[in-house]
């Protein structure tokens, strides 16, 4: 079957594999599946807390669908960079690219990791979330006023610092429990591309596959 792998792979605990999951757990496997095409490495880090999942994916759910989505993913990769975070840097930006529709921006990060080569209001949002994950202590009113002077409300503002501090708590589950990113997601990219994404932990490789992704 499609997609089938180890649920542990890469990981530092045991987690409940696909066939053992019951209850909660067979749900969230289940949901996750659906969302992705298949079960992706980071389910297995879940899956001793499915309550935990839960009330992750409703923050997550809730900040998303309250901005625009492509500022959420904007200031997401901007997040998972200043994280060293592999698996949310590529996942974020292939919904950059295939749900936003926005491949040129998608690359333009790849390429420019320090948001050089996006347009100005990007560029503001991507400086901004970038200082929140690395050191919100040191966020000024300086920084906010930039996002002004793009346009943005103090509204827009609050949920680009929403987006950036939900994604530290999901990329440190995912760095501290050893996920790495699935070779399906890797896959989508060219590889000068994914080499580029490839900020912390290797891409997982599946048994018998030849050499690493990452």
């Amino acid at each position: 079957m499609a997609g089938v792998r180890d649920e542990n792979a890469g990981m530092f605990i045991s987690g409940i594999s696909e066939d053992d999951a019951q209850g909660e757990v067979a749900d969230y496997y289940a949901g996750q599946r659906k969302g992705w095409g298949f079960l992706p490495n980071y389910a297995a880090a879940f899956s001793t807390r499915p309550d935990v999942a839960r009330a992750w994916n409703e923050l997550n759910l809730a900040v998303r669908g309250g901005m625009d989505r492509r500022r959420f993913e904007i200031a997401t990769i901007a997040a998972a960079r200043a994280r060293r975070s592999t698996y949310c840097t590529a996942a974020h930006s292939t919904f950059l690219r295939d749900v936003c529709g926005d491949e040129s921006a998608m690359e333009a990060i790849a390429e420019h990791p320090d948001g050089a080569a996006l347009r100005d209001e990007d560029r503001a949002v991507y400086t901004f979330a970038t200082k929140v994950a690395t050191d919100a202590a040191a966020v000024d009113q300086a920084d906010v006023d930039a996002l002004r002077a793009v346009g943005l409300s103090d509204a827009d503002v609050a949920d680009v610092v929403f987006a950036a501090s939900a994604r530290l708590f999901f990329t440190a589950v995912l760095d501290g429990l050893g996920a790495q990113l699935d070779e399906q997601t890797a896959q989508t990219f060219a590889p000068a591309l994914l080499q580029s994404m490839v900020v912390g932990r290797p891409v997982a490789v599946s048994p018998g596959s030849a050499g690493s992704a990452g």
